[in-house]
């Protein structure tokens, strides 16, 4: 924000709050908040944000209740003219996430999402970067489970390799391992991008694009073709691994993700860099669950926009979760996630980047990632680099965010390894 724009009444607004994740990360910024920290809650419905807040117990008596409502601009505007940070979890973002981040962009107030729709970003970048430039926002997309352990994993391999004088990096590999579901709004946000390819079939070559998001496409090097399918044993990547890796549902998003971090930073990387993601599938039913997960990842990519035509919707309403719902507590807790991204330097330099959280990544760990990303945009902002835009996270809050993960229990480790 600009040095001359006035104080804002809030530190931070969490909008979305009466929503599944938007309650759970509420819940986690309550415990996390530092003291005397201006909390907004916003919201639809007032009463049911009241709620909400009232849940929270004593650590959010004191928090501001907003109405907002992304049909409503006004509103949208208030909330941002109010706050120094939003932080927003009202989803599907392609339906309702452009006027939240126009009305940050006219504020010239920092935003955070947890989307994974690069059809959303695309449009957020084309329709509101040189603006969000000129007013002094960052607009910061994708701060949960997508994509912040694949964005801070490669970014502080960067810093460890350049710190070593091992040149660029030359391609790295992210294996995850995890446990937990998919909630509803995630389901949601993957059909609301699925209709859009049905009805605009031109759409499907823009999605599989691996510099979709770049900040200039006519720059990017062409390395051929970067498949985010797979299926191997998992030894091939690395001795250390066990099982099999199959295709990874969040490849296709958070590889362009990262890709954008690399030109958003103008090709530190290197204009050689190749980033890929996979998932390992553990145990002595490995190969047969790695070879299901890799056909029906290319059932879904082949033939999802067919689905959503017709009578399809109202068959896929049936079986899938509803937005706005999630698992039990329970369920949640007993969740996990671990990311080792292996990285080879141009000077054949081996790093490992290990990331790993307790809770359902989903929800309870991605409450975690998406409540310090805002309270970092928040109250670390002299640690934050000068970048604005539509950023990703790593660009512009990397080291200070990874410190308050650390904290927050996550493990996040750099370490070189033998060759």
């Amino acid at each position: 924000m600009p040095s001359s724009a006035p104080a804002r009444e809030l530190d931070l607004v969490l909008y979305g709050v009466t929503g599944f994740v938007g309650a759970l990360l509420a819940k986690y910024v309550a415990t996390a908040a530092p003291a005397g920290a201006r909390i907004g809650l916003a919201g639809r419905d007032t009463a049911r944000v009241e709620k909400v807040r009232t849940d929270l117990g004593d650590a959010a008596a004191s928090w501001s209740i907003l109405r907002a409502d992304a049909t409503d601009p006004t509103s949208l505007r208030d909330m941002a003219e109010r706050a120094q940070v939003v932080v927003t979890t009202v989803g599907p973002y392609a339906a309702y996430g452009l006027p939240v981040v126009e009305a940050c962009v006219e504020a010239g107030t920092d935003y955070a999402d947890l989307t994974g729709e690069a059809l959303f970003v695309r449009s957020s970048i084309d329709g509101f970067h040189d603006r969000a430039l000129e007013a002094g926002s960052r607009i910061v997309h994708s701060c949960g489970f997508d994509s912040i352990p694949s964005d801070l994993g490669v970014y502080l391999t960067y810093l460890r390799a350049l710190e070593d004088g091992e040149g660029e990096l030359e391609s790295s590999t992210l294996v995850c391992t995890f446990k937990g579901g998919l909630s509803g709004g995630t389901i949601a946000s993957g059909r609301g991008q699925m209709r859009a390819i049905a009805e605009d079939k031109s759409l499907a070559k823009v999605v599989s694009d691996p510099y979709v998001l770049s900040t200039d496409r006519a720059l990017e090097t062409d390395l051929g073709q970067q498949s985010d399918t797979a299926l191997s044993r998992a030894s091939a990547i690395d001795s250390s691994l066990t099982g099999w890796i199959t295709t990874f549902l969040m490849a296709p998003y958070n590889t362009r993700v990262v890709r954008r971090s690399n030109a958003l930073l103008g090709w530190a990387y290197g204009k050689q860099f190749r980033y890929r993601e996979v998932l390992r599938v553990p145990g002595r039913m490995a190969p047969v669950a790695a070879v299901g997960m890799a056909a029906a990842m290319w059932a879904q990519s082949k033939l999802g926009p067919f689905a959503h035509r017709g009578f399809g919707p109202r068959v896929i309403d049936r079986i899938v979760p509803a937005p706005g719902t999630g698992p039990s507590a329970e369920a949640r807790d007993a969740g996990f996630f671990t990311t080792k991204t292996f990285t080879t330097t141009s000077t054949g330099a081996r790093y490992l980047a290990t990331v790993t959280a307790d809770g359902d990544p989903g929800y309870k760990a991605t409450a975690v990632m998406l409540g310090e990303a805002g309270l970092c945009l928040a109250f670390d902002r002299e640690k934050l680099s000068t970048l604005r835009g539509v950023l990703t996270p790593a660009p512009v809050m990397a080291e200070p965010l990874a410190e308050r993960l650390r904290n927050a229990g996550l493990t996040i480790e750099i370490e070189r390894v033998s060759t």
